[in-house]
């Protein structure tokens, strides 16, 4: 059976972090304890040379024949040192023979009137873990000591160890808040931003601290149901259009053996209204869930074939811009959207004025008109389906369906590009289309 210490450690955030909190103060103590422990002497280290030295002095100061109690008696008190008296046959050659750095250094300390001579080769007279040295006192009496060096790092003690532990274990935990919460809400942000209800839903994976997994779970929940629901709209009103259609056949059937012409005629044109209504919502819901390749398009010549379509039927649209510019669209969906912007602007202006300008790495759509324009707290608005620019209620031919705007902007925005409506100098106003420019190697 495997061992998993994730099983008993706390499911909530709150918890893990008072956790982690508490192993960090358990191993500030453990350290410090261990620390104050290893350093548990009578004196600091680099305070050993000093005591060494005023100990030397001190025996110096007293007569020779006391000198061998006292030495015995400093030994008992200070045993690191190792301090005896020892014959000059012991000790090697001249003065700082064999020495290293320490011994030097206290011989500095010493001063002119005492010798601190190196041991000769095997002769010293008790092995320690300090340099064994022999200090010459003034009256030539040798006196071996052990020099305890200074520790190697005198600045870690046990408050230093301890703030080390702390920086150490608040890392530790700023290091698991950012993989622990921020990343699970970078995919939270992710989902929410790429989430299409027209196409595949991956799952945000449900791991993590209790909340993490509740928030999660809780998203996907939400993403299906929306998907849900723009299914059940989709699929509702696709029906009632296409369903709408067989009796408005019958309707223009019976219209036919109406004898009175003038009534015929005006119920001919209410069903072919009505029609072209139902043929309007149609491309609406099919556009927003258009999921086809893109293919490379010339938008400069799609452009001019559609202001040239309006012009035959006697309309004035005139076209601007270079004369090849090749992007990735969607050609039908591309054609219906700017076709109903140039529609918008004759409708409303009178004429359109139609301008293609290439900035790199978009191109950029301008359809201008003369018409009244439309309010800046309006603009939004008409975006959405069934909004019209005029108070009317009814729809006729002049006022549309309030669909063309709407079907532009969801077929500009499946090709990753923008529409917005912007004010036209000195009046009208200025269908803006921002679509993104093919790169070279993937038009073939």
């Amino acid at each position: 059976m495997r061992f998993d210490i994730r099983a008993y450690l706390p499911n909530r955030v709150s918890g893990q972090i008072a956790v982690l909190l508490i192993a960090s103060l358990i191993a500030s103590h453990a350290v410090l304890t261990a620390s104050l422990l290893y350093h548990r002497r009578d004196d600091p280290p680099q305070l050993f040379p000093d005591q060494l030295a005023t100990l030397t002095e001190l025996i110096s100061a007293n007569p020779a024949d006391r000198r061998q109690d006292l030495v015995a008696s400093i030994d008992r008190a200070f045993p690191r040192f190792a301090l005896a008296l020892v014959p000059g046959a012991l000790v090697a050659g001249p003065p700082d023979a064999s020495l290293d750095h320490v011994a030097k250094a206290f011989a500095r300390r010493m001063g002119p009137n005492y010798r601190v001579i190196g041991f000769a080769s095997g002769l010293s007279p008790s092995p320690a873990a300090g340099e064994p040295i022999a200090i010459s006192l003034q009256d030539g009496q040798l006196v071996s000591a052990q020099l305890v060096p200074p520790p190697p790092f005198p600045w870690l003690g046990p408050s230093t160890l301890t703030l080390i532990v702390l920086l150490i274990s608040m890392s530790l935990l700023g290091v698991w808040a950012a993989l622990g919460l921020t990343g699970p809400l970078r995919r939270f942000a992710s989902a929410a931003e790429s989430f299409n209800p027209n196409g595949e839903i991956a799952p945000v994976p449900e791991r993590g601290p209790q909340e993490i997994r509740a928030a999660a779970r809780a998203l996907n929940r939400m993403r299906e149901r929306i998907k849900g629901l723009i299914d059940d709209r989709t699929r509702m009103l696709a029906a009632v259009s296409h369903d709408l259609r067989t009796p408005i056949t019958r309707l223009r059937l019976r219209c036919e053996f109406i004898d009175d012409e003038s009534t015929r005629t005006k119920m001919l044109g209410e069903l072919a209204h009505m029609e072209s209504m139902v043929e309007s919502v149609l491309h609406f819901l099919r556009n927003s869930q258009t999921s086809r390749q893109a293919v490379a398009l010339d938008l400069a010549t799609s452009l001019q074939a559609i202001c040239d379509q309006f012009a035959d039927t006697g309309r004035e649209v005139g076209y601007h811009g270079p004369d090849h510019v090749v992007i990735r669209a969607h050609p039908e969906d591309l054609h219906r959207a700017l076709t109903n912007l140039i529609d918008n602007a004759v409708r409303h202006g009178g004429k359109a004025n139609v301008t293609l300008k290439l900035t790199q790495p978009t191109v950029t759509i301008a359809v201008e008109d003369d018409g009244p324009g439309i309010p800046d707290t309006h603009k939004q608005a008409m975006f959405e389906p069934f909004v019209r620019g005029d108070a009317a209620r009814g729809m006729n031919d002049k006022t549309g369906f309030g669909l063309g705007l709407s079907i532009a902007r969801a077929v500009i925005e499946a090709h990753r590009g923008t529409l917005t409506l912007l004010d036209r100098q000195p009046y009208g106003l200025v269908a803006q289309v921002i679509l993104p420019q093919a790169e070279p190697e993937t038009l073939h």
